[in-house]
C-alpha cells in the first residue's frame, strides 16, 4: 500500500477498528477515510454504495460487525446474523463494484465445527456443526468467507479473510451482559473488590446507580455478592487469546505482504479454506484466567463457577502456521496484556 494511499476502515471505533487507526498512523499512512455509525449506516445498502461511489477507497478494512459475548449471541440470534450478513454483503459487493485493489474482511475463531481437531487448520472449515450458542454469528462469518472467495475466483478482486481468536485490549467493550471474556471477568473482579472492601461510591460511579441498596441488587444479578463472586459455567474451558493491537499489527502485514494468489496451489482443483488464522498459540482455561485476574486486581474473596450456565466450546486453539510461514509473529505475552487492560480499567474508574 502506498502511504498516500487511500484506505476505509470500516468499524474504526471498535476494539480492532481503533487499533488498526493506531497502527497504521504509526506506520506513516495519511489518507484514512473513517465514517461513525451515524454518519454511515452499513446496514443500508443505499448508503454504502454512495459512499463507496463518493469516496472510491482503494484499500478496505472491514472491521465493523455485531459482536458481543456467549450471552448476547445466544439471546440476540436473529441480530447476530441479519447485521453482520447484511453489512458484510453491502461492503463485500461495493468494494467489487467500485474496484476497490484489496479488501481484508475480519472474522472469528467460531467458525470452526464445535467439535475439531486442534489446533484448528484452516482447512476444518464446513467439515461439521458448529457450536450452537453463536452459530448465528459463525455462519454469517462463514457466508463472507465464501463470498470473498467467490468475488476473487469469478471476478479477480483480490479479497483476503483474516480468521483471529478471542481478542482483547484497548476500546473493548466491558458490558457485563454482552462483553468478552476478559473484559467482563475483569469489570466483575474489580466490581467484587470493592464490594468485598465496602467502597460502594466507586460501585455506585462505575454502574451509574445513586442508591446503594440499588447497586448491590445490580451486583447480585450479576453473580457479585459481598465474599464472593460467580462466573458463567465450570471454568474448564480452554481458550486462545490475542492483543487487539498485535491483531492490527497483523491485518497490515497481510494488506501489506499477501495476496489472494499467495492462499492457494495453482493446481488445486478446488479452491476453497484460503482464508488465514491470526493466533498466539497460547492457551488458558477460564479458571486460571480467572486467577491471574484475581492475582492482579487484588481480590479477596472467592472465585465460583455457576455451572447452570453454558460453557461454549471447550477448547479452541487456532494453528496459525499459515500466516507464521508467510512471516509474522505476535507479541504481547497474555499475562502482560491483561495488566494493562485492568490499569486502564483502574484507572479510567479512579474514585
Amino acid at each position: 500500500m502506498d502511504l498516500n494511499a487511500k484506505i476505509y476502515v470500516a468499524g474504526h471505533n471498535g476494539l480492532v477498528g481503533s487499533a488498526l487507526i493506531k497502527k497504521l498512523i504509526q506506520k506513516g499512512y495519511k489518507n484514512l477515510i473513517l465514517k461513525d455509525r451515524k454518519d454511515l449506516d452499513l446496514i443500508n445498502q443505499r448508503a454504502v454504495k454512495t459512499f463507496f461511489l463518493r469516496e472510491q477507497p482503494e484499500y478496505v478494512f472491514l472491521a465493523a460487525a455485531k459482536v458481543g459475548g456467549i450471552h448476547a449471541n445466544n439471546q440476540f440470534r436473529a441480530n447476530f446474523l441479519y447485521e453482520n450478513l447484511a453489512i458484510q454483503n453491502n461492503v463485500i459487493h461495493y468494494c467489487h463494484k467500485y474496484q476497490v485493489k484489496k479488501l481484508l474482511f475480519l472474522g472469528s475463531s467460531c467458525i470452526y465445527p464445535k467439535k475439531v481437531i486442534q489446533p484448528i487448520t484452516e482447512s476444518m472449515l464446513l467439515t461439521s456443526s458448529l457450536e450452537y450458542t453463536n452459530e448465528p454469528y459463525a455462519i454469517a462469518k462463514i457466508a463472507g468467507i465464501k463470498l470473498c472467495e467467490s468475488y476473487n475466483l469469478q471476478y479477480s478482486t483480490n479479497f483476503i479473510c483474516a480468521m483471529p481468536c478471542n481478542l482483547y485490549g484497548p476500546y473493548d467493550n466491558f458490558d457485563l451482559d454482552y462483553s468478552h471474556v476478559i473484559p467482563a471477568i475483569i469489570r466483575k473482579m474489580i466490581l467484587a473488590k470493592w464490594y468485598f472492601e465496602g467502597n460502594f461510591s466507586a460501585i455506585q460511579s462505575d454502574v451509574k446507580i445513586p442508591s446503594k441498596k440499588g447497586a448491590i441488587s445490580y451486583l447480585k444479578d450479576k453473580g457479585i455478592h459481598s465474599d464472593c463472586l460467580f462466573l458463567w459455567g465450570s471454568g474448564s474451558p480452554l481458550r486462545e487469546f490475542l492483543w487487539s493491537e498485535d491483531m492490527a499489527d497483523a491485518c497490515v502485514f497481510i494488506m501489506e505482504n499477501i495476496n489472494f494468489e499467495d492462499l492457494y496451489n495453482s493446481t488445486d482443483k478446488e479452491i476453497k479454506n484460503t482464508h488465514i488464522n491470526i493466533g498466539s498459540g497460547e492457551e488458558i482455561s477460564i479458571k486460571n484466567l480467572a486467577h491471574l485476574v484475581k492475582k492482579l486486581v487484588g481480590y479477596k474473596g472467592k472465585v465460583l463457577f455457576d455451572i447452570s450456565k453454558p460453557d461454549g466450546v471447550i477448547k479452541k486453539l487456532l494453528d496459525s502456521a499459515r500466516l507464521h510461514k508467510l512471516g509474522w509473529k505476535h507479541k504481547m505475552d497474555l499475562s502482560d496484556g491483561v495488566e494493562n487492560i485492568v490499569n486502564i480499567y483502574l484507572n479510567k474508574h479512579k474514585n
